[in-house]
């Protein structure tokens, strides 16, 4: 089923969601959404990049009886196998009719397959941008996980091809579909703890992508790694950058892909759980498409800090017990929100959650349902690259190790060449963004 039968229609470039009002907070239920639709076609989803996240991704949206799962692919070939297992397993457990399903090695392959109406993008950061782009243009709707993108530029340019082009792509910052997250940002944005003056965050430690150090070793049959680095200069292939599994016995990734903490390959801890907690800070701030206008690099006992032109400062560090987690400190009070927990000192900002409410699962029903409803989900692309941009110019500040001054609404630093050069790089062999 193409996008068409499901009234596609050109979303204006202005998004939907074009403030942070508290009309932006949703209350999703995967029932009620369920339930409405009950009369739709199916989303045909495929999915870019089946490692250990995708898996996770596989198992919720597999849950929604709106959802069939059509397509994979990946560089990496015993993953394409698991994937055809899980799914297989999937719908023989749901007791559901399975559809064909088709693997490929090429996601480009897979964006021409008329069968597929919607892309999960659980690849490593630096190809989201092109991938993303890549189905915007084969008019397929997109959920991205985060980070958004690998640079600032890359944002800017996924973006407008989101826009032009009439998709629906939800960001993968789940956090905005937590009803803790969400209480906590309607408190703040309803004023109940009185002006902000501060808010911590923290996104872990150490927050900044080191030099890739890893020892180079053999590339293991079936992995094509010279696509799997794609636009990237050269770097070798380690075991941890793509974790190996195995089937018979069965044996998955015993670790996260380690490409997230180098910098030649990912943004560390300040793009892998800031594009979560720095995300949700910008949220209850209402810097939504806006952001700081000065970064200023950890020195001493200083941590990383924002300043926004209303005078809240946002430091990236440790709080209470290290919970990555975010801290609103505000003339009545201060509210703490993490996952699975949520605390204030202010008695009319308290509540109590239930479990379920603490999930993320409505997260991904959100996505479906924006996708028959030819609307905006709850992190649509615009708010994916304003906070992943915070995150970025973060790692740049550190990097050149002195205070930058940002324009957020221009996006990029002013009058200083040499941080506007880091907000993107020389993509090789032949790579570009097809804009």
């Amino acid at each position: 089923m193409s996008k068409s039968n499901f009234s596609r229609r050109k979303f204006l470039t202005a998004s939907i969601l074009s403030t942070v009002g508290l009309g932006a907070i949703p209350s999703l239920s995967f029932g009620k959404n369920v339930s409405s639709m009950a009369d739709s076609a199916k989303v045909r989803l495929g999915f870019i990049g089946v490692g250990r996240q995708a898996m996770g991704l596989l198992n919720n949206m597999m849950k929604n009886p709106l959802v069939d799962v059509v397509a994979g692919a990946d560089v990496y070939e015993i993953k394409l196998d698991r994937f055809k297992q899980r799914v297989a397993k999937l719908y023989a457990d749901e007791k559901r009719t399975a559809p064909a399903l088709k693997v490929y090695a090429d996601y480009k392959e897979l964006l021409t397959n008329p069968e597929v109406d919607a892309v999960v993008i659980a690849s490593p950061d630096h190809w989201h941008a092109m991938m993303a782009i890549d189905a915007c243009h084969a008019n397929k709707d997109i959920y991205l996980e985060k980070p958004l993108t690998f640079t600032v530029h890359e944002g800017q340019e996924l973006v407008k091809a989101v826009r032009s082009n009439g998709t629906v792509l939800a960001v993968g910052s789940m956090q905005r579909s937590g009803a803790n997250f969400q209480h906590a940002a309607r408190m703040v944005q309803k004023g109940m703890l009185g002006d902000i003056k501060q808010v911590l965050v923290n996104v872990g430690t150490p927050p900044h992508p080191k030099p890739y150090d890893l020892p180079a070793q053999p590339v293991p049959a079936g992995l094509d790694w010279k696509t799997w680095t794609g636009p990237l200069p050269d770097i070798h292939y380690n075991e941890e950058l793509d974790p190996p599994i195995s089937l018979n016995p069965e044996q998955n990734e015993k670790v996260w892909g380690a490409w997230r903490w180098y910098k030649e390959t990912g943004g560390g801890l300040m793009t892998d759980w800031g594009a979560h907690m720095i995300d949700v800070a910008q949220w209850g701030l209402g810097m939504d498409r806006n952001g700081p206008v000065e970064v200023i690099p950890a020195s001493g006992s200083t941590p990383l800090t924002y300043k926004y032109a209303n005078g809240i400062e946002m430091l990236i560090t440790s709080f209470d017990k290290g919970r990555q987690g975010v801290k609103f400190l505000g003339e009545k009070g201060w509210i703490k929100v993490s996952r699975g927990q949520y605390d204030t000192d202010v008695a009319a900002c308290e509540r109590k959650f239930s479990k379920d409410e603490l999930g993320f699962g409505a997260h991904h029903v959100d996505f479906i349902t924006s996708i028959i409803q030819r609307k905006d989900p709850v992190v649509p692309v615009e708010i994916g690259h304003s906070s992943c941009t915070v995150c970025t110019i973060g790692n740049i500040a550190h990097e050149l190790g002195r205070p930058v001054k940002w324009n957020p609404i221009a996006q990029g630093f002013e009058d200083d060449w040499e941080a506007n050069m880091k907000l993107h790089y020389n993509y090789q062999h032949g790579y570009s963004l097809k804009t």
